[in-house]
């Protein structure tokens, strides 16, 4: 009687764990379910955040971060260039150094999950204003959303990743010169070179008229004599007041070398200078 009365305790026993292992079983698969359902909502939401309300081309967008060890090549002056295709952005940023070996959109802790897909550099050269040169990464990064923050991590030389918040802004489209229409447009400037005590005004007079692009350039000296661009020498247009010339632009994407003559020395003196164009300013 004794070993029949062991003998159902354990059959019941057994039983009331089966039944608790397929009570837990059950829990675990509607959470799994349930975890599964909020990340493909997540990835759904993530997809439609993805598409940025521009029209496909390549822009022109100012490229920020929240630290200062990370941001864009000084060269830039925090410039980059979005692609857009199919309503989805791609910003390509180039880095000071190679210091950063890979990128990840998103935070760090997903960075080092199986599976994550990161971002790989590229080289690129940079020429400095000295003509110095100096090979760096680049790195292509999806863009979800326009003038608001979204996360970025990075992985440096030391192997350790870093969460960053980065922020793509103020889009403006590479149309280049062939796009405008004749007419005359303004364009804020910089010029930069020389001792930095000549100015140029800003902003400058650009006038497009049947397939060229002329700037009007006025110094804040009259001792200016000539300039010279892409190797052909220019005249002032006045004989009075502070030296004006009007000088040819192959490209407003590309800083525009040029070199001005000064006889404010004992000896007439060339200097080489840079200016520089603001694409967002330009203005009919």
């Amino acid at each position: 009687m004794k070993k029949f009365m062991n003998r159902s305790l354990l059959i019941a026993f057994l039983l009331l764990a089966i039944a608790s292992t397929s009570i837990l079983t059950g829990c675990k698969k509607e959470e799994q379910k349930e975890i599964l359902s909020q990340s493909t909502q997540q990835d759904s939401e993530l997809a439609e955040t993805e598409t940025l309300d521009l029209e496909d081309g390549v822009y022109t967008v100012e490229f920020t971060t929240d630290n200062k060890m990370f941001h864009i090549n000084d060269v830039y002056e925090n410039k980059a260039q979005l692609t857009v295709k199919d309503g989805k952005g791609t910003v390509h940023i180039v880095l000071p150094s190679k210091n950063i070996v890979n990128l990840f959109y998103g935070l760090a802790e997903d960075a080092q999950k199986d599976g994550a897909k990161l971002l790989n550099p590229t080289e690129e050269t940079v020429t400095y204003e000295d003509g110095s040169t100096e090979n760096v990464n680049a790195f292509d990064i999806p863009v979800p959303v326009l003038d608001e923050e979204f996360d970025v991590a990075l992985l440096g030389k030391k192997g350790v990743w870093y969460d960053h918040k980065v922020t793509v802004s103020a889009p403006i489209e590479e149309k280049g010169l062939d796009a405008l229409e004749d007419g005359e447009y303004k364009i804020a400037v910089t010029l930069e070179g020389g001792s930095g005590k000549a100015t140029i005004d800003s902003p400058a007079k650009l006038v497009v008229s049947k397939g060229s692009y002329v700037l009007t350039v006025a110094w804040s000296s009259p001792h200016y004599d000539y300039m010279i661009v892409a190797d052909t020498k220019y005249e002032p247009v006045n004989t009075d007041g502070n030296s004006v010339f009007e000088i040819p632009v192959a490209s407003l994407n590309e800083p525009l070398q040029v070199i001005a003559d000064t006889v404010a020395m004992s000896k007439p003196h060339e200097i080489e200078y840079v200016i520089r164009f603001d694409l967002a300013s330009l203005e009919k």
